[in-house]
């Protein structure tokens, strides 16, 4: 059992979050742009299909968790495990997430996540517009990086979602590559094919997702009601 001292708050590992929500939306594209995206990491996105990969654009609301109450924007682009060269839709179930983009609101979870588990954690503002659709925009210094708003989905059954998922996302920081297991648990979840808008700003991280062909339609969106999950020590892989 490791421990780390993050501004004088001492975090047993794992980190555990209690209760969160979660908005995610999933898009095809193009695989040689996404790998341009993310090359200085030296991972390889996944592909599959003629020249495709996965990107994922995520929302959390982390309520009661280690790392206290905040919002936090993801981007994430599906990549094989360090040193696999597999291709096609076989080599998605072995495929982690590699985290490129990660804006929060809250100074402790960004010195825990860069500090940790070497995540590209910097400081944003939110908008939320939480009605009968839910939306967000997240602002870096200033300027718009993307906003979202979600169409409600098709509940699934629990049966389907709340068994545990083991899963790794990747980092990469200060020249060296990190891999993070973690372990989930999802409830009140909702899908939906497409089902969500992306807009996009004037911040460099907009120019990114527009370089991978966003706006466009989502090959599907989801929402949970809760996530119960936990992170362990990140492993250097180089």
């Amino acid at each position: 059992m490791t421990q780390h001292t993050i501004a004088g708050t001492v975090l047993t590992m794992p980190v555990r979050v209690r209760t969160a929500h979660q908005h995610t939306a999933m898009f095809v594209v193009n695989a040689d742009a996404a790998q341009r995206m993310i090359d200085y990491s030296g991972l390889r996105v996944c592909r599959f299909g003629r020249g495709r990969a996965l990107a994922v654009l995520m929302l959390m609301r982390y309520e009661d968790t280690d790392l206290g109450q905040y919002w936090e924007y993801g981007t994430n682009v599906m990549v094989n495990p360090p040193g696999s060269q597999a291709s096609g839709l076989q080599a998605l179930q072995s495929a982690g997430a590699f985290v490129h983009h990660l804006p929060v609101d809250q100074a402790f979870t960004l010195e825990a996540g860069r500090t940790i588990w070497g995540y590209p954690k910097v400081m944003a503002d939110f908008s939320i517009r939480d009605g009968r659709t839910f939306g967000f925009d997240v602002r870096i210094d200033g300027q718009l990086a993307v906003g979202m708003d979600f169409k409600p989905g098709v509940p699934v059954p629990g049966t389907f979602t709340s068994r545990p998922q083991v899963h790794s996302t990747y980092s990469y920081a200060d020249g060296v590559i990190r891999e993070t297991p973690g372990e989930m648990r999802m409830t009140g979840v909702r899908y939906r094919p497409g089902g969500v808008d992306v807009r996009l700003g004037d911040h460099p991280y907009a120019a990114e997702l527009a370089a991978l062909g966003l706006p466009k339609r989502a090959l599907v969106s989801s929402s949970a009601a809760n996530v119960d999950m936990t992170f362990g020590d990140a492993k250097e892989i180089v």
